[in-house]
């Protein structure tokens, strides 16, 4: 125990003393990036063999649903209270942050490459940033604006504005939606994370995103087209059930398990900051799974978009002012009552 440092369980971080605690964190924080970059290709596969995205994103969310079911019910247990009194925040990041952002993004697959569909997603970083100064008053700083600049040049080279090859208008819509579903998804992760835990509030939204796109499906609402033809899948034909399990399993259950856990060692600041590298590793995997690759000025656009991004994460991460920096006096007593009787057992 004296080895485990809780700083802050209120936001559900943890700090690891010692160098070979944050290099696992650093690992772990990696590992979730990796595995959510899986997402678009296992994705497209069943896309292209005649899954419609509404199928697909129900598939991936019913069965990561069920497998969290028991970690959270463990992590819930006398806490039940929490889930009832956040019940607006959960439905709110269910239908928009898990459903509406998973519908939007693999709809953008279907009509674009999965790495520019991504960088398009990853815009939502920037929404966040003017949501905190419009409606919290944190004016951006140079760094900032720096990286905003940055990222609305990338965003004009993966369009490609200039070139003759313009995009489907329809996929970098669908593209733009996803934007800012992952813009929700940040800011309403901020707002629960005192009240419940991060397993719980995953669980609790997908639960919610399940049943809204399950019952959609029923009543014609959305076109759930799935079948259980052999997909194309690292250049060979294989069954459906690989992507179906790797969306759910990998991409959404071992993302999210893997994600939330580097979040408690390094911070949800520093975790986020290497989770900017899912943008890098979805764009190797579609290239090594599903043989795509952007154009070079494409390429380009998606250096300048993750640089933009990582210039406003620095900036947060040096804001001298943040909350997550500091442990009120509250907490540093019951930290130091903590590591008492830790090291005295």
């Amino acid at each position: 125990m004296s080895v485990m440092q809780l700083t802050d369980y209120r936001q559900g971080r943890f700090h690891v003393t010692g160098s070979t605690g944050r290099g696992a964190g650093l690992g772990l924080a990696v590992l979730s990036a990796a595995t959510f970059g899986t997402s678009g290709s296992f994705a497209t596969s069943l896309i292209k063999s005649g899954w419609s995205p509404a199928a697909a994103v129900t598939a991936r969310i019913v069965i990561a649903a069920i497998v969290l079911t028991v970690p959270a019910a463990i992590v819930l247990r006398g806490r039940w209270r929490g889930l009832a009194s956040t019940a607006r925040s959960v439905a709110a990041y269910g239908l928009i942050a898990v459903a509406g952002a998973q519908l939007c993004y693999f709809n953008a697959v279907q009509h674009l490459s999965v790495g520019v569909a991504l960088l398009l997603e990853y815009l939502g970083t920037l929404l966040v940033v003017g949501w905190l100064w419009l409606r919290h008053g944190q004016r951006p700083r140079r760094l900032t604006v720096a990286g905003a600049v940055a990222s609305v040049i990338g965003l004009a080279l993966v369009l490609d504005v200039t070139g003759h090859n313009h995009l489907d208008p329809i996929g970098v819509l669908w593209g733009l939606g996803a934007t800012v579903g992952l813009a929700v998804y940040f800011v309403l992760s901020a707002d629960a994370e005192d009240a419940l835990p991060p397993i719980a509030m995953a669980w609790a939204g997908m639960t919610i995103a399940a049943v809204c796109l399950a019952g959609l499906g029923l009543v014609g609402a959305l076109p759930m087209h799935a079948n259980t033809a052999s997909v194309e899948f690292m250049h060979v034909r294989t069954s459906w059930l690989v992507p179906v399990l790797g969306l759910s399993l990998v991409a959404a259950v071992l993302a999210y398990a893997s994600g939330i856990q580097a979040a408690r060692t390094l911070g949800a600041k520093l975790a986020s900051f290497v989770g900017l590298s899912e943008v890098l590793f979805a764009v190797l995997f579609a290239w090594l799974l599903l043989g795509q690759l952007p154009r070079p000025v494409q390429i380009l656009g998606g250096v300048f978009i993750v640089a933009g991004v990582t210039l406003v994460r620095v900036d947060e991460l040096h804001r001298p002012d943040d909350p997550a920096a500091s442990v009120d006096s509250d907490d540093q007593l019951a930290f130091s009552a903590a590591t008492t009787a830790s090291d005295a057992s």
